[in-house]
């Protein structure tokens, strides 16, 4: 029977009096809602990871730019750079930043993305799920779990605000990414339920009014370039959480300070193009040449 889970209270509470992950609740109200088996869930969720996986490998692959010639190579450069310099914090660091590049690029390609939770916000979940399960050898089952966690995460926050930067900004696109992210990471990594949503919270509750301000209206400058940036966010939340570190404010109160936010930030700032760094100088200068 499918369960009204709309708060992460309610997640948490349905979890401990159950015993159950947050996978495991998620995975069977999905087969419930959706009259389905919970294995028909799972071999879904495998299909858009296999599909984040191959978006990874086709961007890192090709070099071609954009329409507008803003984005496209940004991941060579930095490929070619880890060939022959280390990253400071060393190969999983470098291949987070390489996944997120490669999946946000190949998705200004018009290549086949996953947008999760959006297209401008690709390239966060699927870097750190994919760099992390490779270089500590989490198994297929260990991926499915975590992203059918960060499903969840997504899905409620999605409940009481909308997942787009015309709505609340980029804080509710790359924002309630980093989150998921900081979930499926902290999932993988053996949080427990309270782990997973203070893993959560940290990431979300440090990008609040992040706005969503695009050169020339293209998902491009800065969305490609934030995508790595807030995948290593998230996971700096996981280290935290998982060292016993809590968000003073709880998950559902966040959410509710980020439809606040949103709310309250100018119409400029949400996805118009009107402010910000769309109204540089320099990106001006963008938008007349790529449209004249």
């Amino acid at each position: 029977m499918e369960m009204n889970i709309n708060t992460f209270e309610q997640l948490h509470n349905e979890c401990i009096s159950r015993n159950k992950a947050i996978y495991e609740i998620a995975q069977e109200n999905m087969a419930s809602s959706a009259d389905i088996s919970v294995d028909e869930v799972r071999a879904f969720t495998n299909r858009s990871l296999f599909a984040m996986k191959e978006a990874i490998q086709t961007g890192m692959a090709s070099r071609e730019l954009s329409m507008s010639g803003m984005c496209g190579q940004d991941c060579h450069r930095v490929q070619r750079r880890f060939e022959t310099v280390p990253a400071i914090f060393g190969k999983t660091f470098e291949k987070i930043i390489e996944y997120a590049l490669a999946t946000s690029e190949e998705n200004i390609r018009m290549g086949k993305i996953v947008a999760c939770p959006t297209a401008g916000s690709c390239g966060i979940l699927p870097a750190t799920l994919t760099a992390v399960s490779e270089d500590f050898n989490y198994s297929e089952r260990e991926q499915i779990n975590a992203l059918i966690t960060a499903g969840e995460i997504g899905r409620i926050i999605s409940v009481k605000v909308a997942l787009a930067g015309a709505v609340a900004g980029c804080q509710a696109e790359c924002g309630t990414a980093s989150a998921m992210s900081a979930a499926a990471i902290c999932q993988l990594r053996g949080g427990n339920v309270s782990q997973i949503l203070n893993a959560s919270a940290l990431a979300l509750k440090n990008l609040l009014g992040l706005t969503c301000d695009p050169v020339a209206g293209l998902v491009e400058v800065p969305c490609v370039k934030r995508n790595p940036f807030l995948a290593i966010h998230s996971i700096t939340a996981v280290e935290l959480a998982l060292s016993g570190v809590e968000s003073k404010i709880p998950i559902d109160e966040v959410i509710d300070a980020m439809e606040q936010t949103g709310a309250l930030m100018s119409p400029t700032l949400k996805e118009s193009s009107q402010a910000g760094l769309a109204t540089t100088k320099t990106a001006l200068e963008v938008q007349k040449r790529v449209f004249g």
